[in-house]
């Protein structure tokens, strides 16, 4: 019996140490060949190469092609901006700037980074897409910017501006971004007495952009300019986000304004309110609210032998379309009308007496005289 239980005893001695000594082996081919026991997954990522190299030479190639604006009126600055030499024809040299820049003047003058000042003539300039072109006599090794294009243009790629913030306090500064998106519609204001006149398809860049930089360029990493500095959004929460005129649409008006041409814009020829502001006037007040009418534009006054008069629009209705196309608003009115040509036909959507109509319209022209 004894002979039996210590057979036993020796049985489970073996056992256990067969039992560790799997375990301790285990763990060794485990721990020195750990991709045995893995899922082998097959992954294809894109190469991405990220640098944060300096951009000095590509700000030193636009630098000293940047001037400040000044526009005086009665002999008194007025108002004052950014600008670039974008292009020079021999004695002549023409710079971009933003037409709110030079609105309303009578004199202009522009500041050379070494400091010199020279008189500027205004050539013209287009309100809605705010573009103008003053010319100035050239300078000697004063060159024209290198012109870009937006269409290769990626979120993300770098940006850059050269302005005159802060009422040329700041003259030159360079504030470096990306591109943080592309055709933005934004509402501006060509009518300090207005919020909203026009829609901008612009590039949104997180540049730093501040008041006096307007009409300055936006720059990609090799130093041709992409843009035209435009506007931000300044508000409370909001930082980072200044928009630019893309170079294409500034280059065409500039063109324009230098060969004399004049701006054609289509023409309904009609007085209009927003919606939201025609309910602060008693005699709209209740037609609106009875109709549960929230947004569009309202016709106030229709002009004689007018497009709107021919296509029988009348006083008191409400615009809320245009080829089908919603209208919100006089700004987003005027954006889908100058998308179309004079002597485009259109249809027009509006509510009268609480019920949708639609109406064919011949444009006309409203010239904006450079």
């Amino acid at each position: 019996m004894k002979q039996n239980s210590d057979k036993k005893t020796r049985i489970i001695i073996y056992t256990i140490c067969i039992l560790f000594l799997g375990v301790f082996l285990a763990y060794g081919i485990i721990y020195k060949f750990p991709a045995i026991f893995q899922e082998t997954i097959t992954k294809i990522e894109k190469d991405v190469t990220v640098t944060d190299e300096g951009i000095a030479d590509a700000v030193e190639k636009v630098y000293d092609s940047v001037v400040v604006v000044s526009t005086y009126k009665d002999n008194t600055l007025y108002s004052s901006g950014s600008g670039f030499i974008y292009k020079i024809d021999g004695k002549k040299s023409y710079i971009i700037t933003n037409n709110h820049v030079i609105a309303d003047g009578d004199n202009y003058k522009v500041t050379y980074t070494d400091g010199e000042i020279i008189e500027a003539s205004l050539l013209g300039g287009d309100e809605y897409a705010d573009i103008a072109v003053l010319q100035v006599k050239s300078r000697e090794n004063i060159k024209a910017v290198d012109i870009g294009a937006t269409d290769a243009l990626r979120v993300g790629d770098t940006t850059f501006t050269v302005g005159a913030p802060l009422d040329n306090v700041y003259s030159w500064t360079v504030t470096r971004g990306i591109i943080s998106g592309k055709e933005r519609l934004v509402e501006v204001s060509v009518d300090s007495m207005n919020d909203t006149d026009y829609i901008m398809n612009v590039l949104q860049t997180d540049a730093a952009v501040n008041s006096g930089n307007s009409g300055g360029p936006l720059c990609d990493s090799n130093g041709e300019v992409i843009g035209v500095i435009s506007a931000k959004i300044s508000s409370t929460g909001v930082e980072g986000m200044g928009f630019a005129i893309p170079i294409e649409t500034a280059i065409e008006k500039a063109e324009q304004i230098i060969n004399g041409e004049s701006s054609e814009y289509p023409y309904m020829g009609i007085s209009m309110l927003n919606v939201n502001d025609a309910y602060h006037y008693p005699q709209y007040y209740r037609y609106l609210n009875d109709n549960d009418i929230n947004s569009g534009v309202m016709v106030v006054d229709v002009q004689d032998n007018s497009s709107a008069a021919s296509a029988k629009l009348q006083t008191g209705d409400i615009i809320i379309g245009i080829n089908g196309k919603k209208i919100s608003n006089v700004a987003y009115l005027r954006y889908e009308l100058y998308k179309f040509n004079v002597g485009d036909k259109i249809k027009v959507t509006f509510i009268r007496d609480g019920k949708e109509k639609t109406v064919s319209m011949k444009l006309t022209s409203k010239l904006q005289t450079s």
